[in-house]
């Protein structure tokens, strides 16, 4: 079985570890980027990491050439590069919301970028690799997976490992194996609760929402008040802090002076630097070994600066093994593909189409749900209709997710403005119209082609 890898961002080392070690008879991995130095880079550390393994690791010069006769093909691009979304979280910040990559104005900016590429590669495999599926880590991931559902023919399913991640954190609060925990999820990507807990069969939610250490050791910082959690009787995932906390994670980027994603470009050029001298000297260890410090700082200051104000660059160094670590996308992805090939069917959260298991949504509108992946589908599993709490709030993002769609397909202006209008993070039209026009005016080159356009306010129904 063949897998094409589009865009070599710094998760790839992880994702070839991932899949070199499912165990799926996987031969043939390839990988694309338009940088093709750094395809080349990320080849020759992943034949590193493989080498124990049947898998071959390789660069392709193009989409075409490592999705051609794939049978899946995973998608991790980020248009414009760390640079752009660091100038998106800087603008955000100046506009007096927080900067965060796929919420509020800075994720929006990076959809309006991405769509279209997302859109149009998925049109090449299509072509190229009928049949196959697009795993897709771009983010916003939900975002641009309905946009791919919704402009293409291709099969498509977006990966997260937020869920994931915080059903290991609860199991932790628990004392329990993780194995013996499972989670009631429900939600859009990065909008998503967990409603109810079992510990082999039996429902502990009371007694986890009752105890306010528990609830704290859930997060990886201090983000929600457990008397909230508790009077919703539903546990957020942690991008919920954007919605339910804006102003304190604006004001702790304001009191630090910086953005997430200013912090990983100084972090991210320093690994990548490390790495080119070890691709340049043909030597892996000392390159893999700054790749695991690199990991486990990017980790462990995960919504720190947001929730506390703390930098990267303050945070304890730790000495874990970020390749064995429990979750990550490289492990849902493999979950999925197994699921996939398999007649054995892989119970794993993605991002696919609702169906019915949302009611208050329409079939073909992406949700975040756990689903039954099973050769030759997905099937999401039915949740039932969203507690009274938090309806609302699911409906308005996803109304802003299909108008932001539009408003990159379309290059409009207008329809950019209100779908920002749309996002509860922002809710202004005067604060949205500055902010598309800031981020026009900033990024001619992403952004030259927008015009007035036509606001009729298609999908409020």
């Amino acid at each position: 079985m063949r897998i094409a890898v589009i865009g070599c961002g710094l998760r790839t080392p992880l994702l070839v570890h991932g899949v070199a070690r499912s165990g799926l008879g996987i031969t043939n991995l390839r990988l694309y980027d338009i940088d093709s130095h750094r395809a080349e880079m990320m080849a020759f550390f992943g034949a590193a990491i493989a080498r124990d393994s049947p898998l071959k690791v390789e660069a392709a010069a193009s989409i075409d050439e490592a999705a051609r006769d794939s049978s899946f093909v995973i998608s991790g691009i980020r248009v414009g590069g760390i640079h752009c979304r660091a100038r998106d979280e800087r603008l955000a910040m100046e506009n007096g919301f927080a900067g965060q990559e796929t919420t509020g104005p800075a994720g929006f900016a990076m959809a309006l970028r991405t769509v279209p590429v997302a859109i149009k590669q998925a049109k090449i495999i299509e072509a190229v690799a009928p049949g196959a599926w697009i795993v897709n880590f771009t983010n916003p991931a939900g975002l641009v997976t309905q946009a791919i559902t919704t402009h293409t023919g291709a099969r498509v399913v977006g990966v997260c490992d937020t869920p994931a991640e915080l059903f290991f954190r609860i199991a932790l609060a628990l004392g329990a194996a993780p194995g013996d925990v499972e989670c009631d999820y429900f939600g859009l990507n990065h909008l998503g609760w967990v409603k109810a807990v079992r510990v082999r069969g039996k429902d502990v939610t009371g007694p986890l929402l009752s105890d306010e250490a528990a609830i704290r050791r859930l997060y990886p910082a201090r983000l929600f008040h457990p008397e909230m959690i508790r009077a919703q009787r539903l546990i957020p995932t942690e991008y919920l802090f954007y919605y339910y906390n804006q102003r304190t994670a604006a004001e702790n980027q304001r009191r630090a002076a910086v953005t997430r994603a200013e912090e990983l470009e100084v972090l991210n050029q320093r690994v990548l630097a490390e790495m080119e001298a070890g691709l340049a000297n043909r030597e892996t260890d000392a390159a893999l070994a700054a790749y695991r410090t690199y990991l486990n700082r990017r980790n462990a200051s995960y919504m720190r600066l947001e929730g506390s104000g703390e930098s990267a660059f303050a945070v304890d160094d730790v000495d874990w093994d970020p390749f064995e670590g429990a979750t990550g996308y490289h492990r849902i992805a493999v979950e999925a593909i197994r699921g996939l090939t398999s007649r054995e069917p892989a119970r794993v959260v993605l991002n696919t189409k609702n169906g019915a298991a949302i009611p208050e949504l329409a079939p073909d509108d992406i949700v975040e749900v756990p689903c039954l992946a099973v050769t030759p589908d997905i099937h999401p599993i039915t949740v039932g209709p969203m507690p009274d709490v938090v309806r609302g709030l699911v409906l308005s993002v996803k109304t802003f997710e299909r108008l932001a769609i539009r408003a990159a397909v379309e290059r409009s202006r207008s329809l950019a403005a209100l779908a920002l209008f749309c996002n509860p993070i922002v809710a202004d039209w005067e604060a949205a119209c500055r902010f598309v026009d800031a981020l026009i005016e900033d990024d001619p080159f992403h952004f030259r082609d927008f015009t007035a356009g036509n606001a009729t306010p298609v999908g409020f129904a």
